[in-house]
């Protein structure tokens, strides 16, 4: 999914291919969840947009806007596999696994911006799994962040250092008693930390993520404020091109999870994958040791082999499903659609989708297994089925006959009664 890094890289394109330029037309396909889900319609999108001239374009953790040069201002979240694309520049930030076709308009576009002044550039927002965004805000652009959904989300790592200070951290771990990752990825929080990066940060503290937020002592917190502010920073810098990442960085070796003898750091340190608040977790053992309390115990894998994860090292099988109490199974099967599309949307999180993606990445994998994972459910219910039916069957065999052999039984004992009677009668 992109996070803090991958969304600088697209505001970084806009402000290249777009800012200064007018939007001579929109292409704007409908989609009531892209658009409906937040009271938007791609008519009403393409109607705000068409003949403004774009100002600039920034950023709040995950979510983007582009300023336009009077309201609405449109607003722009990715989800877990949405993207920006454009004709006349890659804006990818690594090589897909599976070349894609350099063909225009790309697939799953939801819009596609045309500008005006050569040369002529045109951007296209891109969306396979129907999880992003996209808003119009109806206010001046320096006041988007005082308005939802920007208002409800924890402030950015990077924009917003003066008020993500130690003690800020500091007060916010002290308050909640989470999983340290769980408090990180949700961007009620803090903004922009997605699992990668989260995963990142915790390896840099030395802190294990499943340790509760409000056992860390000052020590580590201040380390995690460090590393915090510092792996956030590099990201954006670099506009998340991995290339460029330090060489200690986990994020350049946390890829070989389900193959073997590649999930190790260069000095032979082993990663290993647990599931931690619904997420697959690289963790360094012995670097990230666990000093207080943890949520409990979860399944590790050590070598990932036989796993059926994904690029992103999310699993894609069930081997880390996590047993949970009845209470909480009861509290996820009540809530209601809406509430858990908003959720998904702006945490920036969703169940079973990769996390390190983008539009043009094909999710066939991920539906492979969910038609594994469905067979093994039917071959299942048709073996209980089976064996069930089996018992009837028997049963039903063996009735018909005990009837027969009663029946004969029945036959005898009325043809000994008429003999007896019938020698009676001779006698008298």
């Amino acid at each position: 999914m992109p996070e803090i890094g991958e969304v600088a890289r697209i505001v970084s394109f806009l402000r290249r291919h777009l800012a200064g330029k007018t939007i001579s037309s929109v292409k704007a396909q409908d989609d009531n969840i892209i658009y409906g889900k937040v009271g938007t319609t791609a008519a009403e999108f393409q109607k705000a947009i068409t003949g403004k001239k774009v100002v600039d374009a920034r950023q709040q953790g995950k979510y983007f806007w582009i300023v336009m040069s009077s309201p609405p201002h449109p607003v722009l979240h990715f989800g877990m596999s949405g993207w920006m694309k454009f004709s006349n520049d890659d804006s990818s930030y690594y090589k897909p696994t599976k070349e894609e076709e350099s063909t225009w308009p790309p697939k799953y576009w939801k819009f596609i911006l045309q500008t005006k002044e050569e040369p002529k550039d045109q951007v296209a927002f891109v969306d396979a799994r129907r999880l992003g965004r996209i808003r119009l805000l109806d206010c001046a652009a320096d006041a988007i962040r005082q308005n939802t959904p920007l208002k409800e989300n924890g402030p950015d790592p990077v924009i917003d250092k003066d008020i993500l200070t130690e003690e800020w951290l500091v007060q916010k771990m002290r308050s909640k008693k989470v999983p340290v990752k769980a408090l990180l990825l949700d961007q009620a929080n803090i903004s922009g930390v997605g699992n990668w990066v989260g995963d990142e940060v915790l390896y840099h503290a030395k802190i294990h993520p499943e340790q509760y937020s409000n056992t860390l002592t000052d020590a580590q917190l201040s380390q995690l404020h460090t590393s915090l502010i510092h792996i956030c920073t590099i990201a954006v810098e670099t506009l998340a091109d991995s290339t460029k990442f330090p060489e200690e960085w986990l994020m350049r070796y946390r890829w070989g999870k389900g193959k073997k003898d590649q999930n190790k750091l260069p000095n032979g340190e082993k990663i290993v994958f647990i599931k931690v608040g619904g997420r697959t977790s690289a963790v360094v053992p012995s670097v990230q040791k666990k000093t207080g309390p943890v949520a409990g115990d979860v399944k590790v894998e050590d070598n990932g082999e036989g796993s059926g994860a994904d690029e992103g090292g999310n699993v894609t099988g069930e081997e880390h499903r996590e047993a949970k109490p009845n209470s909480a199974k009861k509290g996820a099967a009540s809530k209601k659609p809406e509430a858990t599309d908003l959720k998904a949307e702006e945490n920036g999180e969703a169940l079973g989708a990769g996390e390190y993606d983008n539009g043009g990445i094909s999710d066939e994998p991920e539906k492979e297994n969910l038609k594994s994972a469905k067979k093994g459910r039917s071959a299942k219910k048709r073996k209980a089925a089976d064996n069930e039916g089996g018992g009837d069957d028997m049963e039903k065999k063996s009735t018909p006959k005990k009837a027969k052999g009663a029946k004969k039984a029945e036959e005898k004992e009325s043809m000994a009664g008429r003999r007896r009677s019938g020698r009676t009668s001779a006698k008298g």
